[in-house]
């Protein structure tokens, strides 16, 4: 796995940043990627998901890496860019589970959060202390992704010992080892609240189920399985964050609600964003190697040497440098205080998994049937890329937004609006 080139995330992080623990963070993070590697192929293959992986990270410190002190190495989004990145490119359905736990852990720290502070700090002891992962699970059956809108049908019914929750969720991201789950889900009152229910998993725990359902095309190593709540007990304070449904709405928001939904929204599209582009950076590496390696009988020298090779490849170079900067400007604005807009991040998101697919499918036109063989792992490459384009926010909301936001732009701006 070749290691990327020095960028702006290496040079201008914040002056903590340079904490020692930080740096040993990256520098862990990308000593671990071929051993993670190693074992990609056949997690793939069988949907395994990887158990072992998770403990490595853990001892290396990477678990708690995005988590804010005391509790965790409190590292900026530029820095754990670098660690996804490593990370992702060695075996990304890993990835994508740190992923989700360094954007629980930095929601915790968002300006306007509303979770306890004593149901904080378990959490991120329990991170730092133990390796715990968590994810928020909001997809459903009926409703699909929240971030289009409706009731959940997960509720919520309070009795004397706590809140009841029963539902059904989908795509629960590393539910085989997650210990906290973040649960959307409403209250059954007459005038019903929306919120996070917060549950620690035990051994044992009733009326909590996996419904062991992945079969996905890409990242089918991520453990995205159903999880099915049966009257489940939770403490009363872990109902974390609990609003009526038009509170929810963005036109209610509080500045610092809106700060948090910036600062999140950003986190989340670079590092989505990193993710992919790691991948395709993968496939970029096997393509090189293959290129430089095939010598055909009636040439008589590697593919590498031919001008039009080089040319197409030099094509998916400029597609991953213009990833690069835009991930890092984002990085280093967010760890500057100046996150972009929601809106623009959404952008950020369309911009590098559409480049990063393209990459990958210009790797598959050059290197021609071999890289379509399940022997060589451009194929899985190029599955696992896939996954970026539905992922939340979906393209098609995200260009909606943006369209809409033009036209109100220019409206304003015409003589007389």
């Amino acid at each position: 796995m070749r290691l990327p080139a020095m960028s702006l995330s290496s040079l201008a992080d914040p002056p903590r940043a340079c904490d020692r623990a930080i740096i040993a963070g990256r520098i862990a993070a990308h000593a671990l990627g071929p051993r993670l590697a190693a074992g990609a192929d056949a997690l793939d293959r069988e949907g395994v998901f990887p158990h072992d992986n998770f403990p490595l990270l853990h001892e290396a410190g990477l678990i708690a890496y995005a988590a804010p002190a005391p509790h965790g190495k409190g590292a900026g989004l530029a820095a754990c860019r670098a660690v996804i990145q490593a990370v992702a490119q060695a075996e990304p359905a890993t990835a994508l589970v740190l992923v989700m736990t360094y954007l629980q852990h930095r929601q915790l720290s968002c300006p306007g959060s509303r979770w306890p502070r004593d149901v904080q700090d378990r959490v991120l002891v329990s991170a730092a202390r133990d390796g715990a992962l968590i994810n928020a699970l909001r997809v459903e059956p009926e409703l699909g992704t929240p971030a289009r809108g409706g009731l959940p049908a997960t509720v919520a019914r309070r009795d004397r010992q706590g809140w009841r929750l029963s539902g059904h969720k989908l795509y629960a991201t590393g539910i085989p080892a997650l210990r906290w789950l973040a649960v959307w889900a409403r209250t059954d009152e007459a005038q019903p609240r929306t919120g996070v229910f917060l549950l620690e998993r035990r051994a044992g725990q009733a009326g909590l189920r996996v419904v062991e359902s992945w079969n996905h095309l890409g990242l089918r190593a991520s453990g995205s399985h159903e999880v099915i709540f049966d009257d489940v007990l939770l403490p009363f304070e872990h109902a974390v964050d609990l609003r009526v449904p038009e509170d929810w709405a963005p036109e209610r928001a509080s500045s610092a609600d809106r700060e948090g939904h910036a600062i999140q929204q950003a986190w989340m599209s670079v590092l989505l964003g990193t993710l992919y582009d790691a991948v395709a950076r993968a496939g970029r590496d096997w393509l090189l190697g293959f290129l430089a390696g095939r010598s055909p009988a009636n040439l008589g020298r590697p593919l590498s040497t031919l001008p039009r090779v080089q040319e197409q490849v030099g094509e998916i170079e400029a597609l991953l440098a213009a990833n690069a900067a835009m991930l890092d400007l984002a990085a280093l604005r967010v760890d500057a205080g100046e996150p972009p807009s929601a809106a623009d991040s959404g952008l950020l998101k369309f911009n590098v998994t559409s480049r990063a697919i393209e990459a990958v499918e210009r790797a598959l036109r050059l290197s021609g049937n071999p890289g379509l063989n399940r022997g060589n792992p451009l194929e899985r490459h190029y599955r696992d890329v896939l996954c970026g384009r539905v992922h939340t926010p979906q393209d098609d909301t995200i260009l909606a937004a943006a369209g809409q936001a033009a036209f109100v732009a220019h409206q304003a701006a015409r003589p007389g609006a």
